[in-house]
């Protein structure tokens, strides 16, 4: 598993969650920038269009660990996940434990970890 991954479970085969840069360009061009997926996801009020969109993101985040999986082994290719073959192994309720494993995909691709320096003038500012 990759350090910046997250793995669900899809029709009982285990899929790696990944945001690398050509994820992230996707997202940017199919809702203008990372920030304004969050907002798109929780207010879109039709229940169609909500599940497409998480569709549409796990499918986008797998692919690339199957493509990373693919430049590194050029003999051993496997196929993309579709978004019908998203739709046909899951069900709703999958749907809405993935949205955890997205956020958390996220957050590792971003990097965004708080991490605190071992410095004395660090300790002292917060004595």
């Amino acid at each position: 598993m990759d350090e910046r991954g997250t793995v669900i479970n899809i029709g009982g085969e285990e899929y790696e969650l990944i945001l690398t840069t050509k994820a992230t360009k996707e997202i940017a061009a199919r809702y203008g920038g990372l920030e304004n997926l969050g907002e798109k996801l929780m207010k879109e009020k039709n229940f169609e269009m909500a599940l497409g969109e998480v569709v549409w993101l796990i499918t986008l985040l797998a692919n690339q660990s199957i493509m990373i999986h693919n430049v590194r082994n050029r003999d051993d290719k496997k196929p993309l996940l579709t978004e019908d073959d998203v739709e046909l192994l899951t069900v709703p309720a999958d749907l809405a434990e993935y949205k955890n494993a997205i956020t958390e995909a996220m957050m590792k691709g971003m990097k965004r970890n708080v991490e605190s320096e071992d410095d004395p003038k660090n300790a002292e500012a917060a004595g």
